[in-house]
């Protein structure tokens, strides 16, 4: 059996969008197959730039599947608790102090990322400074060229409203 260290925490949303990608993968996979079936049916395969490609784009599907079937695999859905401390799963909105500006993540594991959609990894130097912490509490951020000071402004489990 594997060890809890063995596994990646991830959000339920986290992980119910890795096994949407895999179903997808999946259904895709027979048409895939067909069209090298036909490519290879065309004759002489070194130069036959219709097979090559088929073949190129299976095996990146292939690729694909063993990757998202792997992270789901070590993949442990973290169900956060209803309170104030950051931890993964939860929106954090900060204070940045340097410019006053303000900022709302979710902390979300390593295989969610998307800064463009306020996704922050657990690991991230933020996301690791953040985890613990309440509202209130101002938190001091190491980042490779810099330090920056932050104050947690709200902790919740859903995203706020704009």
């Amino acid at each position: 059996m594997a060890d809890s260290r063995d596994f990646n925490p991830i959000t339920a949303a986290g992980y119910h969008d890795l096994e949407t990608k895999i179903a997808a993968l999946e259904a895709d996979r027979p048409e895939k197959i067909a069209i090298l079936a036909e490519a290879r049916a065309h004759g002489d395969l070194s130069e036959n730039a219709e097979y090559s490609a088929a073949k190129r784009d299976l095996r990146h599907l292939e690729s694909q599947l063993r990757f998202f079937n792997k992270q789901l695999q070590y993949a442990k859905v973290v169900n956060p608790k209803a309170d104030t401390t950051v931890e993964l799963g939860k929106w954090v909105t900060v204070r940045f102090l340097d410019d006053e500006d303000t900022a709302t993540y979710q902390l979300v594991g390593t295989a969610e990322a998307d800064l463009e959609a306020g996704k922050i990894t657990r690991v991230s130097p933020l996301g690791k400074a953040l985890l613990g912490h309440r509202p209130k509490e101002r938190v001091t951020i190491a980042a490779p060229n810099a330090s920056y000071d932050v104050e947690i402004v709200a902790v919740s489990l859903t995203a706020p409203r704009n």
